[in-house]
């Protein structure tokens, strides 16, 4: 027997197809055949004056005529599809006369698309804002021992306040605030420290009179997919020059050390020269303290906790993501490689830089080259 449908029923679903939703969709929402509704809409044109119902029509025709236009100038596919998210997250929650599909089919962007941008933010957003409490919190535990607990203890008083944290991730947030708590070996390490402490040898004074001399370094992160890419560059405080850069899937010693071995090599092993970084534990480790000491070369480090002691490195990374990585959406790690192998490139050879009087890194170089040239 044929299923019966009432007439308020009938004109919702032909006011949701008069109102722009694809037939296959109401037909599918609805669960009612594609030829039911047709059979519906010739029964509905009939009771409607003809003249209206024209005006209609006529309307829906300039419209469809109006977004084809759009679509075909191409335009809105030349806005990079990061933008086009972030418009859509403001018309989204600002304006709730429109709905998602609505949105989304206005600026070519896929739903699937839009709603994995929204959970990703919120997600990054919570995590950004836990991640920096939890920094507090050992911080204040670390100080509250007199720097003696390490992040065994500082895992088990978290747990008895209800915070259960891993060791893993306690020991990497004690690296990043540069924390070090006292060991059985204290008195080699205070030895060592005595021996080589770690001073500011430039206390934010970011000039250098020669190539060579000032080399400052830091390491950022950048997520692609879900795992992180950590990349170290050195820069030439000079020329403001990219002289060394690395990119891993490991934040270690090895990824410091390889990343200065090639800089030194490239620039031909230069003497008298500063090396600066913050007090990150790869920075601070045995293996790469060694590796500058037969390089003949002198550490200089950061204050814990003062980011504008290395500003310089700082500055670079953030226009790097500003500039590069916050305008692509990178699909693996090979690509994330060619997006900063292109951007030093573009840095160092193309990019006027401010301090430089408006010149590129490599042209001051060439210039200061030419200067010493006259010279002798």
């Amino acid at each position: 027997m044929p299923k019966k449908y009432s007439e308020e029923y009938k004109r919702k679903i032909i006011q949701d197809y008069q109102n722009g939703v694809p037939l296959q969709e109401v037909s599918q929402v609805n669960s009612v055949a594609v030829s039911t509704i047709y059979r519906w809409l010739k029964d509905y044109e009939k009771e409607t004056p003809a003249p209206h119902y024209q005006v209609l029509l006529r309307k829906k025709e300039h419209l469809e005529h109006v977004l084809e236009a759009i679509r075909l100038s191409g335009l809105i596919d030349e806005v990079p599809l990061c933008r086009r998210l972030d418009i859509l997250e403001t018309l989204h929650t600002q304006h709730k006369e429109y709905n998602v599909h609505e949105l989304c089919e206005a600026l070519n962007v896929a739903r699937g698309t839009f709603y994995n941008h929204i959970f990703r933010r919120v997600d990054r957003s919570k995590y950004e804002e836990e991640h920096a409490q939890l920094m507090l919190q050992v911080q204040q535990i670390f100080d509250d021992s007199q720097q003696r607990f390490g992040a065994e203890k500082i895992r088990i008083i978290l747990a008895e306040n209800d915070i259960h944290v891993g060791k893993k991730r306690i020991r990497g947030i004690m690296q990043e605030l540069g924390l070090e708590s006292i060991r059985e070996n204290a008195k080699k390490d205070y030895k060592k420290r005595e021996e080589y402490q770690r001073k500011n040898l430039l206390a934010q004074n970011f000039t250098a009179s020669r190539q060579n001399e000032i080399w400052v370094s830091d390491i950022t992160y950048f997520k692609v997919k879900d795992y992180s890419i950590y990349l170290c560059i050195i820069i030439d405080l000079f020329s403001r020059k990219i002289v060394g850069y690395r990119v891993s899937r490991k934040c270690s010693v090895q990824l410091v050390s390889a990343t200065f071995k090639g800089a030194f090599q490239n620039r031909g092993s230069p003497s008298n020269l500063t090396f600066h970084s913050d007090r990150g534990g790869q920075y601070i480790s045995g293996a790469f303290c060694t590796l500058l000491r037969k390089c003949e070369v002198k550490q200089s480090f950061s204050k814990s906790g003062c980011p504008h002691d290395n500003a310089v490195a700082e500055a670079f990374f953030s226009t790097f993501k500003r500039e590069e990585a916050y305008r692509h959406e990178y699909s693996s790690e090979a690509e994330f490689r060619k997006s900063v192998e292109a951007y030093v490139n573009f840095y160092n050879h193309v990019r006027p830089h401010q301090t430089l009087a408006y010149k590129t890194p490599a042209r001051f170089e060439e210039l200061y080259g030419k200067e010493e040239t006259q010279d002798l």
